[in-house]
């Protein structure tokens, strides 16, 4: 049996629109795919995370303080799809062992943040060699890796397929200039390390979510770690 982590982006999970609807199939196809793959789901922020962190910029808040409050959001997020999956708790985990050790066959973990500097990527990676998982499933508002940005370019073409060398040049090249990127540098090192395939893919297509967890084709990008 597959083990596979799910990094969902906190605007796919509550981008403000028909959210308890979408979270509720969500997690109907968690629970499906549950019984061919152990899986473990590790939940970002969005802009609930951003919200909050820009507030506690404005009373002066350092970048630890933000992260704090935008860690917290990705626990709100982690309980929503825990209730939505039949059990919230009054509390999530911080760690990564322990999610991957909690995750069985038919037992969906979920989680949220851990400390700040890590991102959703890098913690859903962590879990990940912690499960000895097959892949990382990252499911979010950019439907693969293009060459370039494809909302600021039109002629950006769509990369199907990819080494993970190639990711860790264009995630590390984009660091360098932003910290947004297509996946986190600290991830692709885990995973590269660790063997670790990465399927990027629009987060809101469950369709798309559900092929990707089980492995099949996927219309996003497919990064070989082997």
């Amino acid at each position: 049996m597959d083990k596979v982590v799910v990094s969902i982006g906190g605007s796919i999970l509550v981008p403000g629109d028909k959210d308890a609807e979408f979270i509720s199939k969500l997690a109907e196809m968690l629970k499906e795919v549950s019984k061919e793959v152990q899986l473990a789901v590790v939940c970002g922020g969005g802009k609930t995370a951003r919200y909050y962190a820009g507030i506690a910029k404005e009373l002066g808040g350092d970048t630890y303080q933000q992260d704090i409050l935008g860690i917290a959001a990705t626990r709100m997020n982690a309980q929503l799809l825990s209730l939505a999956l039949g059990d919230m708790p009054d509390s999530v985990t911080d760690s990564t062992k322990e999610t991957a050790d909690r995750s069985a066959p038919g037992n969906i973990t979920v989680m949220g943040g851990t400390v700040p500097g890590h991102t959703t990527d890098a913690v859903a990676t962590m879990v990940a060699v912690d499960m000895k998982a097959d892949r990382v499933v990252n499911g979010t508002a950019v439907d693969a890796v293009y060459t370039d940005d494809p909302r600021n370019n039109p002629d950006a073409k769509k990369i199907q397929s990819m080494t993970i060398e190639e990711l860790g040049n264009i995630v590390y090249k984009e660091h360098g200039a932003s910290k947004s990127s297509v996946f986190d540098p600290l991830g692709v090192k885990l995973a590269k390390d660790n063997r670790i395939d990465i399927l990027i893919i629009d987060g809101r297509n469950i369709e798309e979510l559900r092929n990707a967890i089980l492995g099949k084709p996927i219309n996003g990008t497919t990064v070989n770690s082997h």
